[in-house]
């Protein structure tokens, strides 16, 4: 009796892993307890969780964070509707595997010289643009060259500011050449806003058609409401299984989680992580949860009263209790920030900086010194930022009345945040996608004359430790710098930092994808389109 109880178990776990029910950790616990040898279970979960993708479908994906102010221009890429939109119609040169280590898209190998001062790409030859042309060295060129230069408006200028020179060798090969040394350009090239677009004849780039080379072409859609694309026969990576891929923006959550119950998407971008413990008990949804480098912030404007002054920034950042942010709001699905913008998730991290605590006192003793003792100031949010977005802040404004901080909390609309307020107002909440190195992250949004410098931050020893890292190839001293660079933000930055989030999202169960989900962002790295696939 016992042996047909557990054939009977091993049945269940063979047909939970089919649909996708069941992670691999759960299956291989399981299935040793009802007596499998280790080897036999991973021959089960292989052949039964990693059967082979079937093509066809039409996938409907529900997402948060559109806007009808959202753009085809690469340069002025910020919502996830326009991220999630890119890696389906655009490639780039380099990705982000499911498994967290590069690989190739239109650069199909890459190698540098001896101080990382100089990078050639080779172009995968088979890559074509939707519109039939072949992608040559010169669509490279200028799309890289997009974001440089003194007129470029590119969000992404400041990642490519010590590049000197972009030259095609030939129609397949790019060299790029720096100013010094970049030990992470790969990596810096799967930055969402170096799409790779056509080049027009003056060497400027086609972005306002929407011609790209990703996987799916663009049929019909409208910035803000949705989009319809169809498979890229062209495409010259493996996937792009779905026939075609129906993009809904749905920026409130109720509304997205409704659709999946319903069956009206096949996926959602984030749910409300308060009723996810409901939505798995539903046996047609399954719910990811992945840990990443994806932060919440609040950066406040560090040339503007009262926020200019040191004393009152850690003020405000002792007086976030960020273990109660964690449990309360993102209950449990989180890494807890220190005021530095770099996570345990990516390499270099300096495990050994202490922990800001939770410290009301203290914090009304830096208020006195700064002569603020009855601060108030106001902090911006939106629904549509992540789930819990308005409440963490509801929160963080309790806690601080401990400190005798009033913290009036703004409830901005969802449409427009991140051209209306972010950037605009002087102290608001952002939830920022992972970033693969603390050198992106950094010279994204801390290095002093970034366009995305949130906090309006300077500080010249954080800005030289950062050139210094960027071409040091001695991983120990590179480590080093970012440890003091991780100190300095933390104590003089501009920017509170309560956690790094969990991307958590939602399929139905007859959504199938591979053993691991990237953590660059949610839906396996926004590719979710062409890596994943349906089991029937």
């Amino acid at each position: 009796m016992t042996k047909v109880k557990d054939q009977l178990l091993i049945d269940r776990l063979a047909d939970a892993a089919r649909n996708g029910k069941i992670s691999r950790r759960s299956f291989m616990h399981y299935s040793m307890a009802a007596g499998m040898t280790a080897s036999a279970a991973t021959g089960l979960w292989t052949t039964q969780a990693q059967a082979q993708p079937k093509r066809g479908g039409t996938f409907k994906v529900g997402m948060h964070d559109g806007n009808s102010s959202d753009t085809h221009d690469p340069g002025q890429y910020v919502s996830r509707q326009q991220i999630y939109l890119a890696h389906q119609y655009r490639s780039y040169l380099t990705l982000i595997e499911p498994d967290g280590t590069l690989g190739p898209d239109l650069a199909s190998d890459w190698s540098a010289n001896e101080d990382a001062s100089v990078w050639t790409f080779e172009i995968n030859p088979n890559a074509s643009f939707h519109s039939g042309n072949p992608v040559m060295a010169k669509d490279v060129v200028a799309s890289l060259n997009h974001h440089r230069g003194e007129e470029s408006t590119s969000a992404a200028k400041s990642l490519l500011s010590s590049v000197t020179d972009v030259t095609a060798d030939g129609d397949h090969t790019v060299v790029v050449s720096l100013e010094s040394g970049n030990a992470d350009l790969p990596w810096l090239m799967t930055d969402y806003h170096l799409a790779i677009c056509p080049a027009n004849d003056d060497g400027s780039i086609n972005w306002q058609s929407g011609d790209g080379s990703g996987p799916y072409k663009i049929d019909q859609g409208e910035w803000g409401v949705g989009w319809k694309l169809s498979r890229h026969d062209g495409w010259h990576l493996e996937g792009a299984y779905f026939d075609n891929v129906e993009m809904l923006v749905l920026n409130d959550p109720n509304a997205r989680q409704t659709a999946l119950v319903t069956g009206d998407v096949d996926a959602v971008s984030l749910i409300d992580i308060k009723t996810s413990a409901l939505l798995q008990r539903d046996p047609n949804i399954a719910v990811e949860n992945v840990p990443s480098a994806a932060a919440i912030t609040m950066p406040m404007f560090c040339d503007t009263a009262p926020f200019d002054d040191v004393n009152v920034r850690n003020a405000l950042k002792l007086s976030i209790d960020r273990n109660e942010i964690i449990e309360k709001i993102a209950f449990g699905a989180a890494t807890i920030g220190n005021d530095f913008h770099h996570s345990p998730a990516q390499p270099y991290w300096p495990d050994d900086i202490p922990q800001r605590e939770y410290d009301p006192e203290q914090a009304k003793s830096l208020l006195k010194k700064a002569g603020m003792e009855d601060l108030t100031v106001s902090i911006s949010t939106a629904d549509s930022l992540f789930s819990g977005a308005v409440d963490m802040c509801v929160l963080y404004a309790e806690q601080a009345k401990q400190a005798g901080i009033t913290v009036n909390v703004i409830r901005e609309p969802n449409d427009g945040y991140y051209s209306d307020v972010w950037l605009k107002k002087p102290f608001c909440a952002v939830s920022w996608g992972a970033r693969p190195t603390p050198d992106v992250m950094y010279t994204l949004a801390y290095k002093a004359d970034a366009d995305w410098n949130e906090s309006r931050w300077k500080n010249e020893r954080f800005n030289e430790l950062l050139l210094q890292a960027k071409s040091e190839l001695d991983d120990s001293l590179r480590a080093e710098m970012y440890r003091e660079m991780g100190m300095i933000a933390r104590d003089d930055g501009g920017t509170i930092i309560p956690m790094f989030n969990n991307f958590v999202y939602a399929r139905r169960s007859n959504v199938m994808h591979g053993e691991n989900l990237a953590a660059s962002w949610e839906l396996d790295g926004a590719r979710a389109p062409s890596r994943w696939w349906f089991s029937s």
